[in-house]
């Protein structure tokens, strides 16, 4: 990864603008996991943007190498909005826009990628 990214770990996250990207080395078909994964390096890692007010979107997609993961995307959405709301935003109910998406890709990887909304 390029310079500017803050962690070592399976989790990784860096400011683009006003952008927040965080990269999730990893899959596994349980999308609880990465809740309390995200979550922790949100609390003990982050130390970028604070959470603001207004609408935001949120992209969130996973990669995967040969066949998919059965995992529904939903949960997986659900575990990551939650792991990074107070850090983010201040509530879920702020993201406008929300995209989720499954891909192969060259590794097993999640990545989120939130931002304010501009209209």
């Amino acid at each position: 990864m390029t310079a500017g990214w803050i962690g070592t770990g399976k989790v990784r996250a860096r400011e683009d603008g006003d952008a927040v990207e965080i990269v999730i080395d990893g899959l596994t078909t349980q999308a609880k996991y990465y809740k309390p994964l995200v979550y922790e390096f949100m609390r003990k890692e982050w130390r970028g943007a604070r959470p603001s007010w207004g609408d935001h979107v949120v992209e969130i997609r996973m990669e995967h190498v040969g066949e998919p993961p059965w995992m529904d995307l939903d949960n997986l959405a659900k575990a990551l909005l939650d792991s990074i709301k107070g850090y983010l935003f201040h509530d879920d109910a702020q993201v406008a826009r929300l995209v989720v998406e499954r891909r192969e890709g060259e590794r097993e990887r999640i990545t989120i990628r939130s931002y304010p909304r501009r209209d």
